[in-house]
């Protein structure tokens, strides 16, 4: 082949080869790129779907931040809110007024009125100890009630306990604020508050001055509150009135006692009975 012909040819195929060079590099660059596209497409997805399912969590969970409007009230430490979840009061115990195997009891609807004068039709803010819910399915919550003005928010669990319309129940794991509910009772109770007023000793039975006078067991001391310890160990004590008080003996060799006051039992290491 001439000398010419020999260099044209060299350099055609050189072209050639340069050619398919640039081709092949930019379909390895478009076969990179497209998969890294759909990746990040992915991933967006896939976080959109953790935040919409954070989302729904926070609407059906009560954080404490959470405000939320008062339906309706149901007695004097359970409440209704807009979503249809019902809120049980946590650390205080206020008198029956709609319990099914109970009768009204002292000061019950005086609780329940002033329940609902406090909170119905008004906004409260949530705060959740260690439990989510009761035997019942009713959230287990402390309440504030938001103050649209400038002044500080009220604290529904501990004000019905001091003003007396309540008694201070607290049962573990949730006791954050037990001893503070503690405190509220005694001021109560020193203060001839509510129902400490009304109903015997404090307790859910009608004293002579709103009803008939009615007489309890007692123990050597006088004092008619019981200290029992049951067959497993637990330290429980009984006030007039409530469901298992006339069944309960105590025997004093067994370490079980009379009690003048709820601060004494807990303080010997005794709970209250929840029935």
């Amino acid at each position: 082949m001439p000398p010419n012909k020999r260099i044209i040819f060299v350099f055609i195929a050189v072209i050639i080869f340069s050619l398919g060079f640039i081709s092949s590099s930019l379909f390895v660059q478009k076969k990179v790129v497209v998969p890294e596209k759909n990746i990040l497409n992915l991933e967006s997805s896939n976080q959109g779907q953790i935040k919409s399912f954070s989302t729904n969590q926070n609407q059906t969970s009560v954080q404490n931040i959470d405000q939320f409007l008062v339906k309706r009230v149901i007695d004097g430490d359970t409440i209704e809110i807009e979503n249809g979840q019902k809120i049980r009061y946590i650390g205080i115990d206020t008198p029956e007024t709609v319990h099914p195997d109970k009768p009204v009891q002292c000061f019950g609807r005086e609780a329940s009125l002033k329940n609902k004068e406090l909170v119905e039709g008004k906004s409260v803010r949530l705060e959740k100890d260690v439990s989510e819910t009761d035997k019942y399915g009713r959230l287990l919550l402390y309440v504030y009630l938001v103050n649209e003005k400038s002044e500080p928010s009220i604290f529904i669990n501990d004000y019905l306990v001091r003003q007396g319309y309540a008694h201070s129940s607290s049962y573990p794991p949730d006791v954050k604020y037990q001893e503070r509910f503690r405190q509220a009772e005694a001021e109560a109770r020193q203060n001839n508050r509510g129902l400490w007023a009304n109903c015997t000793d404090g307790t859910n039975q009608q004293s002579a001055v709103s009803s008939q006078s009615t007489s309890f067991e007692s123990g050597s001391n006088g004092c008619t509150i019981k200290g029992n310890i049951s067959s497993s160990g637990e330290k429980i004590y009984h006030l007039p009135g409530q469901r298992y008080y006339d069944k309960t003996q105590i025997d004093i060799s067994r370490g079980e006692n009379w009690f003048c006051s709820e601060d004494e039992a807990i303080s010997a290491g005794f709970r209250k009975s929840k029935i």
